[in-house]
C-alpha cells in the first residue's frame, strides 16, 4: 500500500508523499509541506520531483510521516527542520537520512521494505488501497488507479441481478456495527417498486477513538461516490446522499470537490457514461449526535427531523428516507464494492474466515505502541492485532483486554487474545465488531472506570426516545460510579445485572440495546475487580480515586523533598535526607508524589 510509486503517468523520477490526513495535520504536515515546496522550488527540483499530499499513510503515531519513492523510505515524526536535509541527502545524493528513517526499516546494509515490516506485513488492503498513495484531491489519480472501471462494468456489462449476485457471493456483510449481508439488503430494496429510491452512505462515525471512515473520506473519496452510484443502478436510484458529521471539515471539503470532479467528467448526474443511467449525490451534514450512527435516525435527521429511530419493520429498503425504499451502507462497505466488481466475487470471498469474508479496517488505539489505521483479513487474531502490527504495549506492561466495537462493545480479556477476529467469534465472547474501533488496555487499567467511561458516554448520547435507554442507561451509570467510589454492595452487583438485560431487551434502537454491553463484558471477565471495589473497597488499579490511599516508604525515602515540593496542597512533611510522611487530611489524591518520586518510595493501594 505505501511505498508505491503513484499510477498517474507522471513523468518525474521521484515522487514525495507526504500525508495530510487530519492526524498528521495537526501534527505539523502542512509546514512541513509548504518547506518541502519551497525547497525544491529553490534547488529548481520541480521537474525531477513531485510533491503528493496523500491520505493517511497508517501509522499515525509517527506523524508527520512521508514515503519517498522509488525506494520506499518512509520517513516519520518529520520537522520543519528536517526538510533540507531531506532534500539535499536524498533527493540530490540519494542517501537515505536513517536517522529520519522508520525504525524497523534501518538495517546495515539497506532497508527493509515497509511491507515486510511488523506494522504493515499482516496487513491486507482493499478499503485504504489508495489511501496515502493518491492525491485524493485529483480525480484523475483515483481513474489512474483503476477509478470508475466498475462502475463503467456495471453500466454496461451487468444487469442490476448481476451485481446482487455479484455481492451475495463475495459474502460482503456490512461493516457498520451488524453485519447484515449487502447482497441481501441491495435485494430487498430493488425489489419494492416506487417513484424514487434513495442511497445514503453513513459517515457519520461517531465511536469515541473511530476514525477509520473519516481516513477513507479524506483519501479516497472518489471510492464511496463510485460505490454508491452502482448501488443507485443496482435498486433503481437516481439520488444518493452522504451523511457525514461537521467535525469532519477535511472531509466534507474533499467530499463535495470530489462530486464536483465527478459531476465535470460525466460520472455523477445526468446520462452517466453515455448509458442513460442518471444519478447524483448530496452531502447533508450532522451535528454530532451519536444514535444518527442508527439508520433510521440517520435518515429523519436528513429528512430535516430530529434524529430519532423509529421502530422497525418496515425496514428502511421498504420504507426508509421520505418514506421511500432506501440502502444505507457505511463508508467501509461502500468502498469494498468496487473491488469485488473488478476482482470478482471469488476473489473477496478467498480472503477472512468462513462466515466473515474479506478484511476489516481498525483505528488502533489506546495503550499500544502503534496508533494508527490498520486493514487485516477477517480471522486475524487480537494477539497479532496488539502484539505484532501494534508492536505490543509500551512500557514494559502487561497487555490486559481490547475493547472492540466502540462504547457499544466489548472488552475482550488476554485469555482470549488468540481468537479469530470476525462476526460470529466476537459475539461468541461478548464483545461486537461494531465500525472498527480497537482500545487496548493495560494492566494500569481499571475495568470498572473503563465500563463507567462508556456508559457516561451512552448516557450524554441517548436520545431520550425510549425509557429503558434513557432511564436505564443513567440508573446504570449511577451504580457504576457509587461502586467507584466504594459505596456499593454485593447485592447491587446482581441489581446491576438485570438491569443491563432490561435495556438490552426493551430499548428501541441499537444504541440502547447494546449500550450495557462494556458492563456485561467486564463483570463476566473482571467480576474479581468489581468485588474488590464492594468488598475490600479498593481499586487493584488504583486508578478510582475514593479508593486509592497514598503512603510513603520510610525505609525507600532518600528526603529528596521532591514530592513536597511538587504537592499541589502541602500535604508531604519532612526534612531534607530524612523519611516524609503524607498528610492524609491534607491529600487529594492526584497521585504527583508518586509520578515525581526517583526512588518509587510513594506507595499507591
Amino acid at each position: 500500500m505505501i511505498g508505491e510509486a503513484k499510477a498517474n503517468g507522471d513523468e518525474s523520477s521521484i515522487q514525495i508523499l507526504i500525508c495530510g490526513d487530519t492526524g498528521c495535520e495537526s501534527s505539523g504536515s502542512d509546514k512541513v509541506l509548504d518547506a518541502l515546496r519551497q525547497q525544491i522550488e529553490e534547488k529548481k527540483l520541480e521537474k525531477e520531483v513531485t510533491i503528493i499530499r496523500t491520505g493517511c499513510q497508517g501509522l499515525c503515531s509517527m506523524g508527520p510521516v512521508m514515503t519517498v519513492c522509488p525506494g520506499g523510505a518512509f520517513y516519520t515524526q518529520i520537522k520543519v527542520k528536517d526538510v533540507p536535509e531531506i532534500v539535499e541527502e536524498h533527493i540530490l545524493k540519494g542517501n537515505v537520512v536513517k536517522r529520519l528513517l522508520y525504525h524497523e526499516m534501518q538495517m546495515d546494509d539497506g532497508i527493509l521494505p515497509l511491507k515486510n515490516t511488523g506494522f504493515f506485513k499482516k496487513q491486507y488492503a482493499i478499503a485504504l488501497r489508495n489511501c496515502g498513495v493518491i492525491n485524493p484531491e485529483d480525480i484523475k489519480e483515483y481513474i489512474g488507479t483503476g477509478g470508475y472501471l466498475a462502475l463503467g462494468k456495471v453500466l454496461t456489462e451487468m444487469s442490476p441481478d448481476d451485481v446482487i449476485q455479484t455481492l451475495l457471493d463475495s459474502g460482503l456483510r456490512g461493516r457498520g456495527g451488524a453485519g447484515f449481508p449487502t447482497g441481501n439488503k441491495w435485494k430487498f430494496a430493488k425489489a419494492n417498486a416506487a417513484d424514487q429510491k434513495f442511497v445514503c452512505c453513513n459517515a457519520d462515525e461517531g465511536d469515541p477513538g473511530a476514525f477509520m471512515d473519516r481516513a477513507v473520506l479524506e483519501g479516497d473519496p472518489h471510492v464511496v461516490l463510485e460505490a454508491m452510484a452502482i448501488a443507485g443502478y443496482t435498486i433503481g436510484s437516481s439520488q444518493g446522499y452522504i451523511y457525514v458529521r461537521t467535525e469532519y471539515p477535511t472531509a466534507v471539503k474533499k467530499l463535495n470537490l470530489a462530486i464536483d470532479e465527478a459531476r465535470e467528467m460525466g460520472l455523477l448526474g445526468k446520462n452517466i457514461m453515455g448509458t442513460g443511467f442518471d444519478f447524483d449525490i448530496e452531502l447533508r451534514l450532522g451535528s454530532g449526535a451519536f444514535v444518527c450512527g442508527e439508520e433510521t435516525a440517520l435518515m429523519r435527521s436528513i429528512e430535516g427531523e430530529r434524529g430519532e429511530p423509529r421502530p422497525r419493520p418496515p425496514f428502511p429498503a421498504v420504507k426508509g428516507l421520505f418514506d421511500k425504499p432506501t440502502i444505507l451502507n457505511n463508508v467501509e462497505t461502500m468502498s469494498n464494492i468496487p473491488q469485488i466488481i473488478l476482482n470478482g466475487p471469488e476473489w473477496f470471498s478467498s480472503i477472512g474466515t468462513e462466515k466473515s469474508k474479506g478484511t476489516k479496517v481498525f483505528a488502533l488505539g489506546g495503550k499500544i505502541t502503534n496508533t494508527g489505521l490498520i486493514e487485516v483479513p477477517m480471522g486475524t487474531t487480537l494477539r497479532d492485532i496488539v502484539e505484532e502490527i501494534g508492536g505490543g504495549v509500551p512500557n514494559g506492561k502487561k497487555f490486559k483486554a481490547a475493547q472492540t466495537g466502540g462504547p457499544s462493545g466489548g472488552c475482550i480479556p488476554a485469555e482470549h487474545a488468540d481468537t479469530p477476529i470476525d462476526y460470529d467469534n466476537l459475539v461468541a465472547i461478548g464483545s461486537m465488531m461494531g465500525s472498527g474501533g480497537f482500545i487496548v488496555m493495560d494492566e494500569d487499567t481499571c475495568m470498572v472506570d473503563i465500563s463507567k467511561f462508556f456508559l457516561q458516554f451512552m448516557v450524554d448520547e441517548s436520545c431520550g426516545k425510549c425509557t429503558p435507554c434513557r432511564v436505564g442507561t443513567r440508573r446504570l451509570y449511577e451504580m457504576l460510579d457509587s461502586i467507584t467510589k466504594g459505596e456499593a454492595t454485593l447485592e447491587d452487583l446482581e441489581k446491576m445485572e438485570k438491569l443491563c438485560m432490561d435495556i438490552k431487551s426493551n430499548s428501541l434502537c441499537g444504541l440502547g440495546q447494546t449500550a450495557p454491553n462494556p458492563v456485561i463484558s467486564t463483570l463476566r471477565y473482571f467480576r474479581d475487580e468489581y468485588i474488590a471495589h464492594v468488598v475490600d473497597k479498593k481499586c487493584p488499579a488504583g486508578v478510582c480515586k475514593n479508593l486509592i490511599t497514598y503512603s510513603i516508604d520510610a525505609e525507600t525515602c532518600i528526603g529528596c523533598t521532591k514530592c513536597a515540593k511538587n504537592c499541589p496542597t502541602n500535604a508531604i512533611d519532612g526534612e531534607l535526607k530524612k523519611a516524609h510522611v503524607i498528610n492524609t487530611d491534607k491529600c487529594i489524591k492526584c497521585g504527583t508524589c508518586y509520578d515525581v518520586c526517583p526512588v518509587n518510595a510513594v506507595r499507591r493501594g
